[in-house]
């Protein structure tokens, strides 16, 4: 009940401090692309679907959405969008998404990350820095059949702003608290109806939030440069090539993990020995050839992305000098995607794909045991492969659409592995092993849309699938633990979308079910160093989605959402006398809700502004579990959030706070070595930032 009136009071107090500015000024009328959705394509759909049309779950997130909600990174995008949840682990090493409860928080994610048609096939790359983002499309449930591995939860996808669709100069600069500091630029230029060019760049910075009681001194501080560039030539009418470079280096500290005392309820200070960080160069090149003939477009997107990234950090997180492990990965992936499909036909649609990747990884693992003085060196020499064929063909007869798609996926796996103990200079080999594996899945799906006075009710049938693997952390006397098996997932959907109220209203609801086999679940190691993937045997994921956007009273644009999802293991039996079977699924929250508020006022007869805008975002995710024991487990928490702008002419005076009302909460937990270690949430904290657009 407090939570609803303070949400209230947070709501009207903006309404009633600038009531009289409004009396001023002209009634507001400003439009936002949320009351007709509908009409919106969706880019992710791969065959240009509209949104109404599409027959799955699906949020958009506008560039207006994503400045009003500073919403920098994936990890703001949870709870915003319903049944989305991406923790903080502390590092950008590692940032699994979970869609629906369904996410991996070790090796291959379960969801798929596209940025300007290039595939992020390692969460270790999720984890950037937001910067000229058109709009986000996050579409829930597997798409196997449009889109390559790791998309049986949902796939995101993010478009950044084109010279052709703004032209002009954006610059940013921006201070916060907890001794933040920002930058960004960017410049986008048409020099005619054939060639475009943009070039932009982002610098962030911080202080970190939490103190090493240790050191005495920030555990995360952070420090982010990157760039993009993009270029875009139109040799003919039909033809459109397009380059897309983008680079980011990140430098990190991390892991303020706190052991926790579950007597008092309580975590204790951050408190460890020995310096942790995570330090990653990420880029990305895309080249992407379009045509579009009368009747059909055809598209072949080529591209590369190189990770080289090293993690330090203190595994036991105590005093001690117990456990330290040093990381490096070096990661090359190029893929090739051709897709042909048809247009503009109003009965048959059609849709052909071929695509092909390759991931080359050179790994070390160095983990020095200070007792007894011992340095344990693994080695990884992991190359995956894989290429399929995938076809959707949608009939329409009179208001009904039918949807059918098959994909054809076949992938190999190879791995070289060594390890070596080193002990008082003396280098002892205990393992030199290569394996490999191949995988061949058939994945279909079939779908249904009927629509009728502007309502779309659909159903979808679709088969999920993750590839198996190599678990890159086992210990030498379980070598059970180095491999894992493929999961899959039968997903059954049925949705309304509609429009109501004279398009005033738009209204997405989704009801899904899910059963899911061989489910890769995250261990720790026995002996307390590292984790690994194993499989449980049957598990399901049910719940229901929620979506209304609208222009409420008074003007105020208004978006609420709410997820709630139901994720039980139904058989996962570790031994004879261990099994979890009835047990919550960690990681997944029971509930996902959030509710957003903005209001442009112009100001006509002013000199000094034109405009004020201010936004509010109230976000609420919970309860999780954090293991699948279900002895540990984050309540239902609330965080809201505030920004004010002040605009004239082409600057922007931007005023922000997050975590408003301080909430205090838990983004993570684990055990390891004995104990249960907790990451706080972060706490409340405020900036300003001032913008020009010429």
């Amino acid at each position: 009940m407090r939570t609803i009136f303070t949400l209230l009071v947070l709501t009207l107090v903006p309404y009633t401090l600038f009531s009289q500015l409004m009396s001023i000024g002209a009634p507001d009328t400003t439009k936002t692309p949320s009351v007709e959705l509908g009409e919106i394509v969706i880019s992710g759909s791969k065959n240009n679907m509209k949104l109404k049309n599409l027959p799955s779950s699906v949020s958009l997130m506008t560039q207006t959405t994503i400045q009003d909600d500073n919403i920098n990174n994936l990890a703001d995008v949870t709870a915003i969008a319903p049944g989305v949840f991406m923790p903080d682990y502390g590092s950008k090493l590692t940032s699994p998404i979970y869609i629906r409860g369904i996410g991996s928080r070790i090796n291959a994610p379960g969801v798929g990350l596209y940025v300007d048609g290039v595939p992020y096939f390692e969460k270790s790359a999720f984890n950037f820095n937001f910067f000229d983002i058109e709009r986000i499309e996050i579409l829930r449930g597997p798409q196997g059949t449009l889109y390559g591995r790791n998309t049986i939860g949902g796939v995101i996808n993010i478009k950044t702003l084109s010279p052709f669709d703004f032209q002009g100069a954006k610059a940013k600069i921006g201070l916060g608290s907890y001794g933040q500091y920002e930058a960004n630029a960017g410049y986008y230029h048409q020099f005619n109806e054939k060639f475009g060019v943009s070039l932009s760049a982002i610098y962030n910075k911080g202080d970190g939030f939490y103190t090493n009681e240790y050191t005495d001194k920030q555990v995360d501080e952070s420090e982010t440069l990157g760039f993009r560039n993009k270029i875009i030539w139109k040799p003919t009418e039909k033809l459109t090539i397009s380059s897309i470079a983008s680079f980011e280096h990140s430098d990190e500290g991390g892991y303020p993990y706190a052991v926790y005392d579950s007597v008092e309820g309580e975590a204790m200070p951050i408190n460890y020995n020995e310096y942790s960080s995570f330090l990653r160069n990420m880029f990305s090149e895309a080249l992407i050839f379009k045509y579009e003939a009368d009747n059909l477009d055809i598209k072949l997107t080529s591209s590369y992305q190189m990770l080289d990234g090293q993690q330090e950090i203190d595994q036991d997180f105590t005093p001690d000098s117990v456990y330290f492990v040093v990381q490096e990965e070096l990661q090359h992936m190029q893929s090739n995607e051709l897709i042909i499909r048809s247009k503009d036909n109003a009965t048959y649609n059609w849709l052909f794909g071929a695509f092909q990747f390759s991931q080359q990884f050179d790994k070390t693992v160095d983990v020095t045991i200070h007792t007894p003085g011992m340095t344990v060196l693994k080695e990884y020499d992991h190359q995956i492969m894989g290429g399929a064929l995938f076809h959707q063909s949608e009939l329409t007869l009179g208001n009904l659409t039918l949807t059918g798609g098959l994909r054809v996926d076949l992938e190999k796996d190879k791995q070289d592995y060594t390890y070596d103990r080193i002990m008082a200079g003396t280098t002892t080999p205990v393992d030199d092993t290569t394996a490999s594996r191949e995988y061949f899945e058939i994945l279909p799906k079939i779908a249904a849309n009927y629509r009728f006075n502007g309502t779309n009710i659909y159903a979808t049938i679709a088969r999920g699938y993750k590839t198996g693997g190599f678990n890159s952390s086992f210990d030498e006397d379980h070598p059970e633990h180095m491999e894992f098996e493929s999961e899959y997932s039968m997903n059954y959907e049925v949705g309304v979308k509609t429009s109501l109220i004279n398009k005033q209203l738009y209204a997405d609801f989704a009801l899904y079910y899910i059963d899911w086999d061989n489910q890769q679940i995250y261990e720790s190691n026995p002996s307390g160093r590292g984790s690994h993937l194993t499989n449980a045997g049957q598990s399901i994921s049910q719940g229901v989605e929620l979506t209304l956007k609208t222009v409420p009273f008074c003007g105020y644009v208004t978006t609420v959402t709410y997820a709630y999802n139901h994720a039980t293991f139904e058989s996962y039996e570790v031994n004879d006398s261990v099994n979890y079977n009835g047990n919550f699924i960690p990681y997944a929250p029971r509930h996902t809700i959030s509710a957003r508020f903005s209001k442009s006022y112009e100001l006509r007869h002013s000199n000094i502004l034109d405009k004020i805008r201010i936004s509010l975002l109230y976000t609420g995710v919970g309860k999780i579990y954090w293991d699948e024991t279900n002895r540990t487990s984050q309540k239902f928490y609330n965080l809201f959030s505030t920004k004010v702008s002040f605009i004239k002419d082409k600057f922007g005076l931007n005023f922000w706070r997050k975590n408003l009302l301080e909430t205090e909460y838990h983004s993570f937990a684990f055990d390891a070595l004995g104990n249960q270690y907790v990451q706080p949430g972060k706490p409340s904290r405020y900036g300003f930032s001032l913008t020009y657009n010429f």
